[in-house]
């Protein structure tokens, strides 16, 4: 199943949940998502048969490998009965998780049991004021470590670490981070701040590049580049030359990788999106619930693919302003589709 691009449909990052204990200011800005914000009712959320069902028609057109997002997927109650079901789907692969870490502590043991494969961490800063300033939440960075190892000790190895950048912020944390994942399991990876949605107040000067980051890294601790570890994957590796470990570097602002995207979101109310900068999905909870059978459904996918032309980062590095959308919708939110 290939897009217009000749892009198969491999990855599939599902939202559980569009409710987060975090107000990250490059996701959730708490100006938006405040008090009187209106989350999704419980009853418009996708249940776990219906996630599953879906999952395994996608299965079956080549999706090999799902990613559990949020908003924060450890809110959503009995997560790890999700992922026993999605790990027995013929097809499947891999299933990860990527998480703020808060709660990741009590519930490691019980998904690496239920069959989760790995898990991905965001860690903005070790220093808690940086880390309060991205989060614009009381929380310190121990509890999220806390996490971290409970996800190690119990086999999911290794944990992937993210760290978004931003200029001004907690750019000054890049070297302590680093510091602090050598010598360890772990892979940190450094993520440029990106325009996701229409309300974190994006711009280009926030951004911290790939480049600067590398070459900061790289007057500390000389590092030497290495190969994807699988075709497709968005962050470009390298490894200390002393052999301290490993890093990463998303780069979809400075260096887009639109070209081999093989991704598709399914939001928490069972909207497909082909682009995480997106500003349309495709209803496909109104097939489950109108008693679609999996042959409707997989045509309704089949046809949504292979319509996609998605590039927006791309687009977005040679265009000024960044480029409109059909009808300038605003696009879809972080927080509702995942990351």
């Amino acid at each position: 199943m290939l897009d217009l691009f000749d892009r198969p449909l491999r990855d599939l990052r599902i939202s559980v949940t569009d409710r987060c204990n975090l107000r990250c200011r490059y996701c959730m800005p708490r100006d938006v998502y405040g008090p009187g914000h209106e989350f999704l009712p419980r009853a418009e959320l996708l249940s776990f048969e219906e996630i599953t069902r879906l999952t395994r028609v996608l299965a079956a057109q080549g999706v090999e490998k799902v990613r559990l997002t949020g908003g924060e997927p450890l809110l959503r109650r009995d997560l790890e009965r999700l992922v026993e079901m999605l790990a027995r789907i013929d097809g499947i692969s891999d299933v990860a998780l990527t998480t703020n870490g808060l709660l990741l502590a009590g519930k490691a043991h019980a998904l690496a049991d239920a069959g989760l494969d790995r898990v991905t961490v965001s860690l903005d800063a070790l220093e808690d004021d940086a880390l309060r300033a991205m989060s614009d939440t009381r929380i310190s960075a121990a509890r999220v470590l806390e996490g971290i190892d409970a996800a190690a000790q119990a086999g999911l190895r290794p944990v992937k670490v993210n760290m978004v950048v931003r200029r001004a912020v907690n750019e000054h944390c890049v070297l302590a981070m680093a510091a602090h994942f050598r010598h360890t399991p772990h892979v940190l990876r450094f993520i440029e701040y990106m325009d996701v949605g229409s309300t974190n107040g994006w711009t280009n000067e926030d951004v911290v590049s790939a480049g600067e980051i590398l070459q900061l890294l790289g007057e500390r601790w000389p590092l030497e580049r290495l190969e994807p570890a699988r075709e497709g994957e968005v962050a470009t590796r390298y490894r200390y030359r002393d052999g301290a470990g490993e890093i990463g570097l998303i780069h979809s602002v400075s260096q887009p990788f639109c070209g081999s995207c093989a991704r598709a979101r399914l939001s928490a109310d069972g909207k497909l999106y082909t682009c995480l900068f997106a500003r349309r999905g495709h209803d496909l909870r109104a097939l489950l619930r109108a008693g679609a059978s999996d042959v409707e459904i997989a045509e309704r996918t089949l046809g949504i693919w292979t319509a996609r032309a998605d590039r927006y980062s791309t687009e977005r590095s040679s265009t000024t302003p960044r480029p409109a959308g059909p009808d300038d919708v605003a696009r879809v939110e972080m927080s509702y589709i995942g990351g």
